[in-house]
């Protein structure tokens, strides 16, 4: 047995190895930069000592075996010359070895038989020369040799064994001196040669690892390790590639962004771990109904879809609400049935969008449309999206001007306790009449300055108008103003709203604040921390839009609330709609379980006030009273309300 184990081991150290691909093509390649010079190094050592015994032995002996061996010596070269620089197949390399084996055998065979039958002609120093040729050329094939461990190995027993036996058997002293000095100098020869290609092996194997290390990372660096998704780099990595193949070939290329309705409600209610296993969930689905298109996990909530290979827009657009329309379906958990729904917005390269920015900026904006005004559903990017863009850039602009706080002004709208018809207090509302483009909307610029993240530039200077007009109404009388999420999302914004109201003739405690629920979709401990702050000074805070949002009942607790106010669209003809009749009944009675003050947004009709006041509401503010009024305009109503009041 172990003689067999023995004979194994030799067969395996005479073999070239094959199971590792890349040692066969490093191998390879070390093997062509060394093959020609080796060549070199033979040829002209044989001719060499072949003129040295031109005079001495016959013809067929120094010049037609030299030339025979020349000939295939020659056509080894330039085969290894021509495929220098090539990075070949791991097949191709094994086999190209295993030739270099063989023919590495029969080469050093040829040439050792060719030099022994040098030796019986000439004097000394001609077999001084075939012995020192025999022992240098070997030397040097070994050195050139030494990438491909077996090759080396043969030629050197082949020609030693050989060189060393003819000598040795010689009985001439000088010989057998030669051949134990050649014995010993390629035994240290074959000992460095194994440390090299042992080092050698080590250097591909750590190049190797290495490589595989730097893949994974690359892998993990580019891949959602929560869905399996590529991830955001990824996706922008991809997304240039697709751009470029669809500019070059003269192609579209679509780009879909989706954003996940009513997933933070289901992390809020049932954890972030059923979160995660939701995310996990609509990655599948997505996955699934894609055919040519690739996902891709942005982050949070938001997907994205790249699309090579599109049809015209209005199957697009079908295409991607059959993809929403799979997402919605219920997702069923251990822990219970969980709804959401998504929405999507498209932008199609080369139409309206021409570089990847533009592309990915109109997707995402197409998607805001898709959030605001068809949530669930798909919304394409079109030319009324640019006009509006273009429209809102321009009001951005006009923003972040320095005068621009001299064009804002406040207005206010009566707050009115329906059981006596007091006036409670007014709500603050921002107007802007800009010299270049007339009257814009408040919901129109308070929404750009959001998305610009200069709202706090808006809140300041209307704070303090606010609260400078409203120093001189009747100490009864109580100050709503509304707030941004953004204004609560850092401790030196709360501060510089802080210093406006303590710096003001206006007591904090008649001032109610109100707070969105998109508060919440920010870093929400900032948003706790900002209204604890508020409420310390004094103020109150409100909820405003209440019902509209999601995270309402399960955030209700965490905030220091004293009012809430409950949004129009419930409002507007409650009195013929029974699903808004009973929403507007439960939160009632929500606001009194809690001993939250109530107050009622949009009443307009009386018939809509006989039915709150029939529903125990007790605050309401609208149209129905009065308008937003301008400040001089105040003190008029609330004369003329006393003279109704005592008439």
């Amino acid at each position: 047995m172990k003689i067999l184990i023995a004979v194994q081991k030799l067969l395996d150290f005479v073999s070239v190895r094959s199971d590792n691909p890349d040692l066969l093509k490093a191998q390879y390649r070390a093997f062509t930069r060394q093959m020609p010079m080796m060549y070199f190094i033979l040829l002209s050592s044989t001719w060499a000592l072949a003129i040295t015994h031109m005079q001495l032995a016959p013809l067929w002996l120094t010049v037609g075996v030299p030339v025979v061996l020349t000939v295939g010596c020659t056509l080894r070269m330039a085969f290894w010359w021509r495929t220098r620089g090539i990075d070949p197949r791991p097949e191709v390399a094994l086999a190209a070895l295993r030739r270099t084996n063989r023919l590495a055998a029969g080469i050093a065979l040829a040439f050792t038989l060719w030099s022994f039958l040098l030796v019986p002609h000439g004097d000394a120093y001609t077999q001084s020369h075939v012995a020192f040729y025999m022992a240098i050329t070997v030397i040097s094939c070994i050195f050139c040799l030494m990438y491909v461990r077996s090759a080396a190995f043969l030629v050197a027993v082949i020609v030693n064994g050989a060189f060393i036996i003819f000598f040795m058997a010689s009985r001439q002293p000088t010989f057998i001196a030669i051949a134990i000095n050649v014995l010993l100098v390629c035994a240290g020869m074959m000992s460095i040669l194994l440390t090299n290609y042992r080092n050698f092996e080590r250097m591909v194997l750590s190049q190797q690892r290495t490589e595989a290390l730097s893949n994974e990372n690359l892998l993990l660096a580019n891949m959602d390790s929560l869905t399996g998704l590529p991830n955001r780099r990824a996706f922008f990595a991809h997304l240039a590639a697709e751009l470029e193949k669809a500019e070059n070939n003269g192609t579209r290329l679509a780009l879909g962004v989706i954003d996940l309705d009513g997933f933070k409600p289901v992390n809020d209610l049932y954890g972030h771990s059923v979160g995660d296993r939701l995310l996990i969930s609509v990655s599948k689905r997505l996955t699934a109904n894609l055919k040519a298109s690739k996902a891709f996990r942005l982050g949070g909530d938001e997907f994205a879809i790249v699309a090579p290979i599109i049809p015209d827009d209005r199957q697009l657009v079908a295409n991607a609400n059959a993809i929403s329309e799979a997402l919605r379906a219920p997702y069923h958990m251990p822990e219970g049935t969980v709804h959401v729904s998504a929405s999507m917005g498209i932008a199609v390269f080369p139409h309206l969008a021409s570089t990847l920015e533009q592309l990915f900026d109109r997707a995402d904006y197409a998607l805001y449309h898709a959030k605001k005004n068809r949530r669930g559903d798909a919304v394409l990017f079109d030319a009324e999206h640019e006009k509006q863009i273009n429209i809102e850039a321009r009001i951005e602009h006009l923003l972040k001007q320095s005068e621009m706080k001299n064009e804002l002004s406040v207005v206010f709208q009566p707050i009115v306790d329906i059981r006596d018809g007091k006036t409670a207090g007014f709500e603050a509302l921002a107007r802007w009449h800009s010299p270049v483009l007339g009257h814009v909307p408040p919901a129109q610029f308070f929404g750009i300055a959001e998305r610009a993240g200069i709202v706090g530039s808006l809140t300041r200077p209307l704070l303090r108008m606010a609260l400078a007009s409203a120093s001189t109404w009747d100490p009864s009388l109580r100050l709503s103003f509304n707030l941004s999420a953004q204004d609560l999302n850092s401790h030196e914004g709360v501060l510089s709203l802080i210093g406006i109201i303590e710096t003001s003739s206006f007591d904090a405690r008649r001032l109610d604040l109100e707070i969105t629920e998109t508060a919440f979709a920010h870093d929400f401990e900032q948003v706790r921390q900002s209204v604890d702050m508020l409420r310390h000074l004094g103020c109150g805070i409100s909820l405003d839009d209440f019902g509209t949002g999601y995270s309402s009942l399960t955030r209700l607790h965490a905030l220091p609330l004293t009012k809430i106010k409950i949004d129009r669209s419930f409002v507007t003809d409650l009195h013929e709609k029974p699903a808004s009749y009973k929403i507007v009944k439960s939160l009632l009675a929500l606001s009194r379980d809690m001993e939250l003050e109530c107050v009622v947004e949009g009443v307009e009709t009386s018939a809509e006030l006989a039915t709150l006041k029939g529903l125990g509401a007790t605050l309401v503010q609208g149209y129905i009273y009065a308008p937003p009024l301008r400040e001089w305009d105040v003190a008029a109503f609330l004369s003329q309300q006393t003279r109704e009041k005592r008439a």
